[in-house]
This record gives structure tokens, C-alpha cells and sequence, in this order.
């Protein structure tokens, strides 16, 4: 007989358990989820009409190491060292940190097996997802040496879920998320759906040296991503002004005489009801970007409250529809040799001069395939007029709306087979969301205290030219709607 004391045997199960679980558990199953994966992989290629980049697939440290070693990177780390007098290692510590920051944890396995379906619940739970205008033929004949890069205005963070969806049977989609996709568990979620995680306001040179290097890296390597023009939600429902950052980063070291070409694909995106609007019409002037996770969590559940709390109260209804178009691909060789340029050759101030050229001419594009609505177009009938109106009158100014969009190629997502069952239903969201009421002689008034809401609405197609709004000025909460 051999006496151990307990301490000695609970060390040594200890060490035997982490030996078998690290030398046959573990290798098990990461050779059984491998196995699933590579399935996966041979299944979305066979079905995809773009196959995935050998880039996604690549393990993460690799790519963080190729980013935080790249040479450029290292280039502007010296220069940093020596201009702030610290110690290189220091600098390279940061860029450490926001490579791991930076660089996806793609899975193809939970891409397609998990988050697609997740989405597709998400999005089915709340909204009617309609695809809008495609240009199939043209994204059929995309050659695979050819970079994919989706331009798309930013009405909700619902927009990723909603675009990622409808592209999904054709490629995957790698998207910059902001700020709050740095705060867990977003931030590995989003990771592993292919996002890469950014500071849009860092001021640090050396931070935006490795954005540009990984974007430039995942654009040579062909891996298809979406990028938001206007860099930040819309506030009143109108178009921001596009933001060029992260279309110059793109475009900078482009060689229009090499084998890939980049296609951007204006992407236009429209919802019934926003999730965010209450909250984005009533803080018009504050800056949500930095304010810490108290106040994304805070923003996050008061906004699920509300709409939650309108979903139980109107179980048999949606919050309406939710539809994406996507435009025709614009090829940038072919606008680098219509406009004779090549942005290689480009002092900086030239250069951005051009990518604000490409940005705007994209941005043209992305306006013209914007899917318009059954509440956007009431909305836009309601503010133009801006007084008290009877349903049928409503409805005919609906109906000439919708028929002045169509003339001028405007494309219009109504309930199969009916406009009128549409307009019937959006006018009653209208009503449910107190944005009009009845007025004592029986007709539709505008709430002078929902205005901005409904207007923002209203917006999303103003920039056709049927739908102008020139608006009356702005009615205050104890004005009356009548002129």
C-alpha cells in the first residue's frame, strides 16, 4: 500500500485530466469540426456564384500577423516611435492590439448553418423581406478575379442582417461594424460572421495605417464587403452626405492593368418602420459614437422595448416591409479609363478629389435604386399636402404618386396583387403608431408632436423627383396642421 495526501492526488487528476483532454479530446474534436467545416466550404462553393476567398478561410493569427507586419505598417510605426519619442515596442503593442481588433474569426460553419438562419428568423419575426431591383445577369457574369464591394446607404442596423440575407445565396458578406460591435459578446459574434470591427473617429495615424493595409489586403484578395456610404444613420430619413474614407482606402494602390477588377454594387435599402427612428428624430444633435457600453446597452433595450412592446400590442400585424435593391455593378477600371486617371500616380490632394468624384457618382446610383414603400409614399403624400385629408383623397394622391415613381423608374414594393390592401395597411401602421389621427370632422391630421417622425419617413424618397419635398416650415408641437 502507498498513502498519497489528498492535495498530491487532486493534483495529479489534475494533470491526467488536462493530458487526455488536450492530447485526444481536443484534437478529436477539432479534427470533427474541421471536417464539418471543410464540407461547408465544398457545399456554399458549388452553390455560391462566387466562390470564398482563400483570404476568409485563412487562419486569424496568420492574417494578423501578415497586418501587423506588413511593411507599410512598420514604416509608419518607425516614423511614430520617433516623432513621440517612445519606444518601439510600445507602437508595435498598439498595432498588435488593433490588428486582433481588427481581423475577422470567419466561420463558414456558422455563416451559413447558423447566422443566416438566425438572420432570416430575425428578420422574418419583425419585417415582410422583399428583394427589390437585381441586375442578375450582370452579377452572373462577375469573373472570380473580380473584388465585390457593396455601396449602401444606412437607414437601421437592421441594414446588415437585411443585405447579408438577400446577397447570401450569391457570396458572403465581410461589413466594418462601429464602435459598439467592440463591446462583448457583438464583437465576437461579428467577428465570426466575417466583420471586421473599427474606430470610424481614430485620430492615431498608426491606427488608420492598419485599417487601410487590412482593408487593402481583403479588397486584393477578392473577398467581397459592404461598406456604408454615408458612415453613420440617417437622422432625419434624408441621404448623408457620403463619407470618402474607407472608398480611398480601397481605391489608393488599385493597378488598372493588373487581372482584378472592383465591382461597387449601389445597394439601396428602405423599411416601413425603422427600428432606431424614435430615437434618431428625437436626438438629432447628439453624437452617439463613443459614448461608452452603458450607453449602447441603454439605447439598445430602450429601442427592443418599444418595438416589442408595438409588436405584442399588434400580434397579427409585421412592422411592414423590409426590401434592399441592388443596382448595377460599376466597374472601376472602367471609370478609371472614362475619367483618364490612374490614382497611383495622384498626390494626395488629387486623389481625393477623384475619390470623391467616384464616391458621388456611386452615390447617384445607390439613390436610384432605393426601393419606395407603402409609408414612406403615404408619408410623403401627408407632408406635401400638409393639412387634413379624407382617405379617398389620400388614397388617389397615393395611387399618382406611385404611378409618377414608376414613370421616372422608380422601383415600388407593394403586397402581391394589391396596392390598395398596401396603402389600406400603412395607413393603419400610421395610425397605430400615433404618428395621424382622426380629427373631429373624420379626417386624417398629421400629429403636430410626431411630425419630425413622420417626416423622416417621408424622406427616404423625397430625392425623386415626383416625391420633392419642399417642405412647409416646420410645424412645432402646438401648431396647427392646417394651412
Amino acid at each position: 500500500m502507498i498513502s498519497l495526501p489528498i492535495w498530491l492526488v487532486v493534483i495529479i487528476a489534475a494533470l491526467a485530466t488536462f493530458a487526455f483532454l488536450n492530447n485526444l479530446c481536443l484534437p478529436a474534436a477539432r479534427w470533427f469540426l474541421r471536417r464539418r467545416v471543410n464540407r461547408v466550404i465544398e457545399d456554399v462553393n458549388a452553390r455560391l456564384s462566387l466562390e470564398l476567398p482563400t483570404f476568409q478561410i485563412t487562419k486569424r493569427k496568420v492574417l494578423i500577423d501578415r497586418l501587423t507586419y506588413d511593411p507599410e505598417v512598420m514604416a509608419i510605426v518607425d516614423k511614430a516611435a520617433a516623432e513621440r519619442d517612445l519606444p518601439r515596442s510600445a507602437i508595435m503593442a498598439n498595432v498588435a492590439t488593433y490588428a486582433r481588433e481588427m481581423v475577422p474569426a470567419f466561420n463558414a460553419y456558422f455563416y451559413f448553418r447558423a447566422g443566416i438562419w438566425i438572420f432570416k428568423r430575425i428578420l422574418r419575426t419583425f419585417y415582410r423581406v422583399r428583394l427589390g431591383r437585381t441586375d442578375e445577369k450582370a452579377y452572373e457574369a462577375l469573373s472570380p478575379n473580380t473584388s465585390i464591394v457593396l455601396i449602401m446607404n444606412h437607414r437601421s442596423n437592421v441594414d446588415y442582417l437585411l443585405v447579408t440575407y438577400l446577397a447570401s445565396r450569391n457570396t458572403t458578406l465581410s461589413v466594418g461594424a462601429g464602435e459598439w460591435a467592440r463591446i462583448w459578446p457583438f464583437s465576437q459574434l461579428m467577428r465570426i460572421a466575417g466583420a471586421y470591427i473599427l474606430r470610424r473617429d481614430a485620430g492615431d495615424p498608426v491606427y488608420r495605417k492598419v485599417l487601410e493595409r487590412y482593408v487593402q489586403m481583403a479588397t486584393e484578395a477578392c473577398v467581397p464587403h459592404a461598406v456604408f456610404a454615408e458612415g453613420q444613420l440617417s437622422r432625419d430619413g434624408r441621404l448623408n452626405e457620403p463619407k470618402y474614407g474607407m472608398l480611398g482606402y480601397i481605391t489608393k494602390t488599385f493597378d488598372p492593368a493588373g487581372e482584378t477588377d472592383i465591382m461597387f454594387v449601389p445597394v439601396g435599402v428602405n423599411y416601413d418602420r425603422v427600428l432606431e427612428a424614435e430615437t434618431l428624430t428625437q436626438n438629432v444633435d447628439t453624437d452617439f459614437r463613443g459614448r461608452g457600453a452603458k450607453f449602447v446597452f441603454g439605447s439598445f433595450f430602450s429601442t427592443a422595448f418599444l418595438n416589442l412592446k408595438f409588436a405584442l400590442a399588434n400580434r397579427e400585424t409585421l412592422l411592414g416591409t423590409a426590401s434592399a435593391s441592388f443596382g448595377s455593378p460599376i466597374s472601376f477600371k472602367a471609370w478609371l479609363k472614362k475619367n483618364n486617371v490612374d490614382f497611383r500616380n495622384l498626390e494626395k490632394p488629387e486623389r481625393f478629389k477623384c475619390v470623391e468624384h467616384l464616391g458621388k457618382d456611386i452615390m447617384a446610383e445607390i439613390s436610384n435604386v432605393i426601393p419606395a414603400l407603402p409609408v414612406p409614399i403615404i408619408a410623403n403624400v401627408l407632408c406635401r399636402k400638409n393639412r387634413p385629408m379624407n382617405e379617398l383623397e389620400i388614397k388617389a394622391d397615393t395611387q399618382k404618386l406611385i404611378e409618377d415613381l414608376v414613370a421616372c423608374g422608380v422601383h415600388i414594393v407593394m403586397l402581391e396583387g394589391s396596392e390598395d390592401a398596401s396603402v389600406d395597411e400603412a395607413l393603419q401602421a400610421l395610425f397605430k403608431r400615433d404618428l395621424v389621427s382622426l380629427n373631429t370632422d373624420g379626417l386624417v391630421t398629421i400629429n403636430p408632436e410626431r411630425v419630425k417622425l413622420l417626416r423622416f419617413y417621408a424622406n427616404s424618397i423625397a430625392h425623386f423627383p415626383p416625391a420633392n419635398l419642399d417642405f412647409p416650415k416646420e410645424i412645432s408641437a402646438g401648431e396647427s396642421t392646417q394651412q
